[in-house]
């Protein structure tokens, strides 16, 4: 098991406290709150381990209750995590140690018995960028060195949560211990958490993912934020795929701490996947009807901040047709028994990057995220609002705006007000174009996939792969511009492939060819690339996005209705003359630009993509997408 660490403990190196018997904590209720009789077996023997590596001074076991938000909203308070912001309703503004913002990639691990279960081993010499391995050896030193004693005086939190619909045959249970409160809140919007998910983890087969998270204590016993701590000097994520287990110490960023997202939904839950023949994709999902009522669902994978939400919630600018959202950012996807594929969003709330979200760029979310949200990494306003950078400025003409570091702002400082990676966390259900079907236990049809990046240059604006072969192979060549949510340098062109790199649950080599196995599974939707982000010389993006958008869905679901609308290119099929329908678009859109396809760029991009397959992949590289890569190569030759 993970928690082997646990055996510094019994081996005499640390000393539990002398009054903790947890077993009998748990039969006498003495706990600070919760019914420890709630607790399956199998969960009271996971705390129990976890009570006498961390050694919390009181455990809570979540309910998820109202009345529980409130006791610790109240805590937070008086830690000063957060505060409130009296101008919504029923929200919070936490802001963190500025030394922990982000995602760390760097310091994220999957531990399996031999490195190549992880990530592809090649001769190349390359440094691995699509995962991080770490031995059975080396996780067991890591919770050592950290995690003994690691709760003292706080707090233990114990939050049974499921991803996707409670009881639902395609939901996953989860454990998630922790010390944060901020994490319970957070976790409580994000999962469907408390007593009932213990109900049917009693009635079901007993099986859940085992996730231990920590803020930590620093290695010198003091915390530069007393509102937030964390020790971002020895921050690490762990994952145990074989035993179902999560572990994470150090951060109390949402993505490093809320572990039923990327590692839980992602990383662990591509490996459950794997193992039972679906998939779990870093993937937005939504439906959306034409003006004749005919409905499509659509699965859509692009990084981290390139623009997933606004595509979620979209609202199209073409008459007739209405988006509704299912999810923006993971889905589950399984073939029912007459072999359609159907997803469903295992998560119940939004995590979304709030710099650039706006009534102008995504009119829906702004409608979505202010009442019962929590806000981290925002700049708060005199009158109990918040603002970041893309809001309209006109709501702080005549108050004071306090930006992400605490500090009095002022636009003419040149500095950002809100972090760039600052976040709302908020309920699914307060979305006013939810979809009506985005907790239905079955999932929704998928029709069409689309992969997509920012990318400047080169990439036209939408083209379909000409079958499932190809379009893996598209999803496998994946690049775009990095972005804040990590801890990488913007503007940069990376790899991203499926948009997954950095929640790799297993090797990439084996991902691709469970992708490619898809194929003999089910009835397989149309797969597609798009790009918002193409840019004029004069460095202007070419289209206009967001409810523009439209206008590409609109193709996308001709295309997948089967009219003959497209034209073949070297890199797939492109939209035939006047198939896009640009009718209304305000301002010259330049439509030869936006599709052209430049020899150089695509010799070059074909050059880069055959050498990360090289570097990256090697002898794992399946060879249908080799086999895609090599017909790639010599149609650009011939452009």
């Amino acid at each position: 098991m993970l928690l082997k660490g646990v055996q510094l403990l019994r081996n005499g190196l640390v000393a539990p406290p002398k009054s903790y018997n947890f077993r009998l904590v748990c039969r006498a209720l003495s706990v600070q709150y919760g019914d420890g009789k709630a607790l399956t077996p199998a969960v009271r023997d996971y705390v129990d381990k976890c009570v006498n590596l961390c050694q919390p001074e009181r455990v809570h076991i979540c309910d998820g209750t109202q009345a529980e938000s409130k006791l610790l909203q109240s805590l937070m308070l008086k830690q000063g995590t957060i505060q409130p912001l009296p101008k919504y309703d029923n929200c919070w503004l936490a802001r963190t140690n500025p030394a922990d913002v982000a995602r760390v990639e760097s310091k994220t691990f999957i531990c399996t018995e031999r490195k190549e279960q992880t990530v592809p081993v090649t001769a190349k010499g390359t440094p691995g960028t699509l995962g991080n391995w770490i031995s059975e050896k080396d996780l067991q030193a890591a919770i050592g060195e950290r995690f003994p004693g690691c709760m003292k005086g706080r707090t233990m939190y114990v939050i049974p949560f499921s991803m996707g619909p409670v009881g639902s045959p395609l939901s996953k249970i989860g454990i998630e211990i922790t010390d944060s409160p901020y994490v319970v809140e957070s976790m409580k919007i994000m999962t469907r958490a408390g007593t009932p998910v213990l109900q049917v983890l009693e009635k079901g087969d007993g099986q859940f993912v085992k996730c231990l998270h920590s803020v930590g204590n620093p290695a010198n016993g003091v915390h530069a934020h007393k509102s937030w701590p964390c020790d971002p000097e020895r921050t690490i994520i762990l994952h145990k795929p074989a035993e179902n287990e999560i572990v994470s110490y150090g951060s109390g960023y949402g993505g490093n701490s809320l572990l039923g997202k990327k590692c839980f939904a992602l990383r662990i839950g591509s490996t459950i996947a794997k193992r039972e023949g679906w998939l779990a994709e870093h993937m937005l999902i939504l439906g959306i009807t034409n003006p004749q009522g005919k409905k499509i669902y659509v699965a859509a994978a692009f990084p981290s901040a390139c623009g997933k939400t606004n595509l979620a919630m979209m609202t199209p600018t073409l008459p007739g047709y209405k988006v509704e959202c299912v999810g923006d950012d993971i889905a589950w996807m399984k073939f029912d028994s007459q072999g359609v594929l159907r997803a469903i969003n295992p998560e119940n709330g939004f995590f979304g990057v709030a710099p650039g979200t706006s009534t102008e760029t995504n009119p829906i979310a702004m409608n979505t995220i202010f009442k019962n949200t929590v806000f981290t990494n925002v700049a708060g306003t005199s009158d109990g609002g918040v603002y970041w950078e893309g809001m309209n400025e006109a709501q702080i003409k005549d108050v004071t705006v306090t930006d992400w570091l605490g500090k009095l702002w002022s636009k003419e400082s040149g500095k950002p007000a809100a972090h760039p990676n600052s976040r709302f966390c908020t309920p699914a259900s307060q979305c006013p174009i939810i979809d009506p079907a985005w907790e239905d236990s079955a999932g929704v049809p998928i029709s069409a996939i689309l992969f997509g990046g920012r990318r400047p240059t080169g990439v036209p604006l939408v083209y379909e792969a000409r079958d499932w072969e190809h379009g893996v192979f598209i999803g496998a060549a994946m690049r775009s511009e990095a972005t804040a949510a990590a801890e990488h340098k913007a503007k940069e062109i990376m790899h991203d492939p499926f948009a997954m790199r950095p929640f790799f649950g297993y090797n990439f080599g084996d991902y691709l060819a469970h992708w490619l196995s898809m194929e003999k599974r089910g009835q397989l939707p149309k797969i597609f690339h798009v790009n918002w982000f193409r840019k004029s010389a004069e460095g202007k993006f070419l289209w206009p996005g967001f409810g523009d958008n439209s206008r590409v869905l609109d193709w996308v679901f001709r295309r997948v209705q089967g009219e003959n609308c497209y034209e073949e290119s070297p890199i797939g099929r492109l939209p035939s003359k006047d198939a896009l329908n640009v009718a209304g678009l305000k301002g010259n859109i330049d439509l030869k630009q936006l599709f052209e396809l430049p020899k150089e760029f695509w010799q070059q991009e074909v050059n880069e993509i055959e050498q990360y397959f090289e570097t990256q992949v090697g002898d794992h590289l399946p060879r249908p997408v080799a086999k895609q890569l090599a017909e790639l190569k010599k149609r650009v030759a011939n452009m």
